[in-house]
């Protein structure tokens, strides 16, 4: 056991970091300012530890920060994703050189701990919210151990968790702060998502009472009432999500939230949903080709009009963040400009495409890595919009050469007043929230960092013209 670092005449430095992550690779990053909403994982964190503990918290977020050349800190600890572990590894060993305890944390962490372990001096695997204290217990004892893992029995029902501490980052570096959560994980299984294989698929739920105390005080201390609901299901229990909505009702917010098109077969939830503030839902739409709902395990998509579904929704106030992807197994060459079609003729607000990504872990990333079809295992490339894989109908070139074209012809102007139209969105947001994207869509090709270059093709000419 090390000796203990306490001292009443001296506080623990601790220093947050979220990396930065695939978009903000250049300086700057893709956009001329952040448009990131404020992280939701560091805040919670910070208010995880003890307050009887002697401990000086600092936060600090790369994407918008640049990193000091002299870090005054006695431990460092980074939530790391798939995309931003190599920069995440880099930083570590650089604070480690230092004599800086660092601890590494996140999904990646939990999906490759054997991995994160050779670049830390400590490791949280699952959720943290029983580890977390227990591990700044630990260090401040000089006991600090190399793995701290999710309880067997973890819950979010402690009506007496404290509530993230979001007034420890500088509002102004952030499109807002009014990030919240409810609820944790998702019961279904998708192919390619990380949750289930990261965390199983029984959803964590925060006590609703919790949840709207937060944001009271959140109001109270900002004057705020426009949230983002950052939970990956919302409607996952149909129950918890009737008795919150019911609960948002009085506090006259407009939220933003997740939700699978399974609610298009509940009418009256979408009708209370709305009548609790809902004013945007992203929705995984996933694809247009026939069988590739089933080979991503989203089967029950098919059961819905997507049509019907976004036309019900725009009858409510409620506008549609439409997400696909690109790459799946029965994807052809023409799926890109069907489903630009699509989003065009469903008049979806605001639709963003991905390519096909199998993160470490997942069903998706075995499979293909079995039928030897992953080229390459550079994490830094592992964010949605890299090919990392082999595709079975198409190649490798043609599907980013498409991805690019489809993010292209969807954000031509005239397109986007088009879909505007369709939506009857005539705010003033959603305008500018399209215009932001257009330009994402025209910068995109900045970002492709891949050693193999982009064939000739079609598709590649038609993106560049009309654009």
């Amino acid at each position: 056991m090390e000796p203990s670092i306490y001292s009443p005449q001296r506080k623990l430095k601790l220093l947050l970091i979220s990396p930065k992550g695939p978009l903000y690779r250049s300086r700057g990053g893709i956009f001329k300012r952040s448009l990131r909403y404020q992280p939701l994982t560091l805040t919670t964190l910070a208010a995880l530890v003890p307050k009887s503990l002697p401990v000086e918290i600092t936060l600090l977020d790369e994407s918008i920060s640049e990193i000091p050349d002299t870090i005054d800190a006695d431990m460092i600890g980074m939530t790391v994703i798939t995309g931003n572990a190599p920069r995440a590894y880099e930083l570590a060993a650089r604070f480690r050189a230092k004599g800086i305890t660092v601890v590494l944390g996140g999904p990646h962490v939990t999906l490759l701990p054997e991995e994160a372990t050779l670049h830390a001096d400590s490791i949280c695997v699952g959720y943290a919210e029983q580890s977390w204290p227990r591990l700044i217990r630990d260090l401040l004892a000089g006991d600090l151990k190399p793995l701290y893992q999710q309880d067997t029995d973890f819950h979010l029902d402690d009506p007496d968790l404290p509530f993230p501490e979001r007034h420890l980052f500088d509002d102004k570096n952030f499109l807002t702060q009014a990030v919240f959560e409810a609820t944790r994980s998702c019961a279904h299984n998708c192919e390619f998502c990380v949750a289930p294989s990261a965390w199983g698929r029984k959803q964590f739920q925060h006590p609703v009472e919790w949840v709207v105390n937060d944001i009271r005080q959140f109001i109270a201390r900002t004057g705020k009432r426009k949230l983002i609901f950052v939970d990956l299901n919302l409607v996952s229990d149909i129950g918890y999500a009737k008795a919150l909505f019911t609960a948002l009702i009085p506090l006259r917010v407009q939220w933003f939230g997740l939700s699978t098109v399974l609610i298009a077969h509940n009418h009256e939830l979408m009708e209370l949903m709305a009548r609790s503030g809902c004013k945007g839902l992203l929705l995984g739409l996933e694809t247009v080709s026939d069988g590739s709902l089933k080979d991503a395990g989203k089967k029950f998509n098919d059961s819905v009009d997507y049509k019907t579904l976004i036309g019900d929704l725009h009858r409510l106030g409620i506008s549609v963040q439409g997400c696909f992807v690109f790459g799946l197994d029965h994807d052809t060459i023409d799926v890109f400009d069907r489903t630009v079609e699509l989003a065009i003729d469903a008049g979806i607000d605001l639709p963003r495409f991905s390519v096909l990504t199998p993160f470490p872990g997942t069903p998706l990333f075995q499979r293909l890595e079995q039928e030897q079809r992953i080229i390459t295992k550079d994490w830094s490339l592992y964010d949605a919009q890299h090919v990392v894989f082999q595709p079975k109908l198409m190649s490798m070139q043609e599907l980013e050469a498409g991805h690019e074209y489809a993010w292209k012809k969807v954000y031509r102007y005239n397109n986007i007043v088009r879909r505007l139209w369709k939506a009857k969105n005539f705010w003033p947001l959603a305008l500018t929230a399209n215009l932001g994207y257009r330009f994402y869509a025209h910068h995109l090709h900045q970002f492709y960092t891949c050693d193999w270059p982009i064939e000739h093709s079609s598709l590649q000419n038609t993106s560049t013209r009309n654009s």
